[in-house]
Protein backbone atom coordinates (compact mmCIF):
# COMPACT_ATOMS: atom_id res chain seq x y z
CA UNK A 1 0.00 0.00 0.00
CA UNK A 2 2.63 2.47 0.73
CA UNK A 3 4.41 1.72 -2.39
CA UNK A 4 1.24 2.29 -4.39
CA UNK A 5 0.92 6.09 -2.48
CA UNK A 6 4.55 6.42 -2.89
CA UNK A 7 4.30 5.35 -6.76
CA UNK A 8 1.04 7.43 -7.41
CA UNK A 9 2.75 10.85 -6.04
CA UNK A 10 5.45 10.08 -7.65
CA UNK A 11 3.54 10.12 -11.09
CA UNK A 12 0.85 13.36 -9.84
CA UNK A 13 4.52 15.15 -9.08
CA UNK A 14 5.80 14.75 -12.71
CA UNK A 15 2.79 15.53 -14.36
CA UNK A 16 2.69 18.89 -12.30
CA UNK A 17 6.46 19.89 -12.81
CA UNK A 18 5.56 19.19 -16.83
CA UNK A 19 2.38 21.71 -16.96
CA UNK A 20 4.60 24.51 -17.37
CA UNK A 21 7.17 23.23 -20.20
CA UNK A 22 8.21 25.79 -22.36
CA UNK A 23 5.64 24.24 -25.58
CA UNK A 24 2.71 24.80 -23.27
CA UNK A 25 4.45 28.38 -21.33
CA UNK A 26 2.62 31.25 -22.30
CA UNK A 27 4.65 32.98 -24.97
CA UNK A 28 4.67 37.22 -25.83
CA UNK A 29 3.25 38.14 -29.13
CA UNK A 30 6.01 38.46 -31.58
CA UNK A 31 6.50 42.26 -33.52
CA UNK A 32 3.77 41.98 -36.17
CA UNK A 33 3.30 45.04 -38.78
CA UNK A 34 -0.11 46.98 -38.85
CA UNK A 35 -2.67 43.99 -39.81
CA UNK A 36 -4.30 43.54 -43.68
CA UNK A 37 -7.49 44.82 -42.47
CA UNK A 38 -10.29 45.29 -44.36
CA UNK A 39 -13.10 47.21 -42.10
CA UNK A 40 -16.26 48.90 -41.75
CA UNK A 41 -16.59 51.80 -39.58
CA UNK A 42 -19.78 53.49 -37.61
CA UNK A 43 -20.20 55.96 -41.04
CA UNK A 44 -20.38 52.78 -43.02
CA UNK A 45 -17.75 53.61 -44.66
CA UNK A 46 -14.92 50.81 -45.53
CA UNK A 47 -11.17 51.13 -44.47
CA UNK A 48 -8.25 49.39 -45.09
CA UNK A 49 -4.15 50.61 -43.97
CA UNK A 50 -3.97 52.32 -46.89
CA UNK A 51 -6.85 54.63 -45.44
CA UNK A 52 -4.21 55.35 -42.54
CA UNK A 53 -2.63 58.97 -42.46
CA UNK A 54 0.88 58.50 -43.68
CA UNK A 55 3.46 60.02 -40.88
CA UNK A 56 1.00 59.95 -37.78
CA UNK A 57 1.42 57.03 -34.85
CA UNK A 58 -1.45 54.21 -35.90
CA UNK A 59 -3.14 53.01 -31.68
CA UNK A 60 -5.27 49.69 -32.78
CA UNK A 61 -7.56 48.63 -29.93
CA UNK A 62 -9.18 45.29 -30.20
CA UNK A 63 -12.28 46.49 -27.70
CA UNK A 64 -15.91 44.38 -27.67
CA UNK A 65 -18.99 47.72 -27.09
CA UNK A 66 -20.08 45.62 -24.08
CA UNK A 67 -16.77 44.69 -22.39
CA UNK A 68 -16.75 46.31 -18.81
CA UNK A 69 -12.93 46.44 -18.83
CA UNK A 70 -13.27 48.15 -22.33
CA UNK A 71 -15.86 50.62 -21.20
CA UNK A 72 -14.35 51.91 -17.78
CA UNK A 73 -11.00 52.18 -19.93
CA UNK A 74 -12.94 54.41 -22.45
CA UNK A 75 -14.73 56.51 -19.36
CA UNK A 76 -11.03 57.17 -17.53
CA UNK A 77 -9.68 58.10 -21.07
CA UNK A 78 -12.40 60.26 -21.97
CA UNK A 79 -11.18 63.70 -20.25
CA UNK A 80 -7.61 62.60 -21.68
CA UNK A 81 -8.05 61.68 -25.37
CA UNK A 82 -7.26 65.48 -26.09
CA UNK A 83 -3.80 64.43 -25.46
CA UNK A 84 -3.96 61.57 -27.94
CA UNK A 85 -5.07 63.27 -30.98
CA UNK A 86 -1.86 62.93 -33.12
CA UNK A 87 -2.38 59.33 -33.11
CA UNK A 88 -4.88 57.25 -35.35
CA UNK A 89 -7.02 55.21 -33.03
CA UNK A 90 -8.68 52.55 -34.83
CA UNK A 91 -11.23 50.72 -32.57
CA UNK A 92 -12.00 47.46 -33.51
CA UNK A 93 -14.71 44.92 -32.63
CA UNK A 94 -16.59 41.64 -34.04
CA UNK A 95 -20.07 41.81 -35.32
CA UNK A 96 -22.66 39.20 -36.08
CA UNK A 97 -23.44 40.53 -40.19
CA UNK A 98 -20.97 43.72 -39.91
CA UNK A 99 -23.92 45.15 -37.36
CA UNK A 100 -22.31 48.72 -37.04
CA UNK A 101 -25.24 49.82 -34.04
CA UNK A 102 -23.17 48.87 -31.45
CA UNK A 103 -19.93 50.48 -32.18
CA UNK A 104 -22.66 53.65 -33.27
CA UNK A 105 -24.07 53.72 -29.43
CA UNK A 106 -20.59 52.94 -27.83
CA UNK A 107 -18.85 56.16 -30.08
CA UNK A 108 -22.18 58.06 -28.67
CA UNK A 109 -21.88 57.13 -25.06
CA UNK A 110 -18.60 58.01 -24.71
CA UNK A 111 -18.22 61.29 -27.02
CA UNK A 112 -15.74 59.77 -29.48
CA UNK A 113 -17.31 61.34 -32.54
CA UNK A 114 -15.82 65.22 -31.95
CA UNK A 115 -12.12 63.25 -32.12
CA UNK A 116 -11.37 63.22 -35.62
CA UNK A 117 -8.17 60.87 -35.45
CA UNK A 118 -10.63 58.40 -33.50
CA UNK A 119 -12.37 55.75 -35.99
CA UNK A 120 -14.72 52.73 -34.60
CA UNK A 121 -15.37 50.16 -36.81
CA UNK A 122 -15.69 46.42 -37.35
CA UNK A 123 -14.19 43.12 -38.60
CA UNK A 124 -17.75 41.50 -38.70
CA UNK A 125 -17.41 37.82 -38.61
CA UNK A 126 -14.09 37.81 -40.57
CA UNK A 127 -12.47 38.65 -37.20
CA UNK A 128 -9.64 39.30 -39.41
CA UNK A 129 -8.20 41.91 -36.38
CA UNK A 130 -8.63 39.41 -33.32
CA UNK A 131 -7.05 36.39 -34.92
CA UNK A 132 -3.82 38.54 -36.53
CA UNK A 133 -3.25 39.31 -32.81
CA UNK A 134 -4.39 35.83 -31.38
CA UNK A 135 -6.71 38.42 -28.91
CA UNK A 136 -7.55 36.72 -25.58
CA UNK A 137 -8.57 39.94 -23.54
CA UNK A 138 -10.59 43.24 -24.18
CA UNK A 139 -9.24 45.58 -24.73
CA UNK A 140 -6.13 44.57 -26.96
CA UNK A 141 -3.77 47.50 -27.82
CA UNK A 142 -1.39 47.33 -30.77
CA UNK A 143 1.02 50.76 -31.08
CA UNK A 144 3.31 51.37 -33.92
CA UNK A 145 5.30 54.57 -34.94
CA UNK A 146 4.82 57.03 -37.69
CA UNK A 147 6.71 54.81 -39.76
CA UNK A 148 4.29 51.48 -39.17
CA UNK A 149 6.82 50.13 -37.28
CA UNK A 150 5.69 47.96 -34.12
CA UNK A 151 6.12 49.56 -31.24
CA UNK A 152 4.07 48.09 -28.27
CA UNK A 153 1.36 45.60 -27.33
CA UNK A 154 -1.00 45.85 -24.66
CA UNK A 155 -2.46 42.10 -24.19
CA UNK A 156 -4.02 43.01 -20.41
CA UNK A 157 -6.10 45.62 -19.43
CA UNK A 158 -4.28 48.60 -19.19
CA UNK A 159 -3.98 51.08 -16.89
CA UNK A 160 -5.22 54.82 -18.48
CA UNK A 161 -1.55 56.20 -16.94
CA UNK A 162 0.60 52.94 -19.33
CA UNK A 163 -1.88 53.80 -22.23
CA UNK A 164 -1.08 57.74 -22.06
CA UNK A 165 2.51 56.91 -21.24
CA UNK A 166 2.54 54.91 -23.96
CA UNK A 167 1.21 56.86 -26.42
CA UNK A 168 3.18 60.21 -25.22
CA UNK A 169 6.95 57.97 -26.09
CA UNK A 170 4.82 56.75 -29.13
CA UNK A 171 4.77 60.34 -30.29
CA UNK A 172 8.17 60.83 -30.02
CA UNK A 173 9.20 57.88 -32.46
Amino acid sequence: MKRLLLLLSLIITLSFGNAQSPDTAIKPLPPKPIPPYHLLTSDSVWITPANLKKGKPVMIIYFSPDCSHCQRMMYELGPKLDSLKNIQIIMVTYSQKYDIRPIREFQRDYNLKKHPNITLATDGYSMQVLNYYAVKTTPFIAMYTRTGKWYKYMDKVPKTEDILAGAKKLEKL
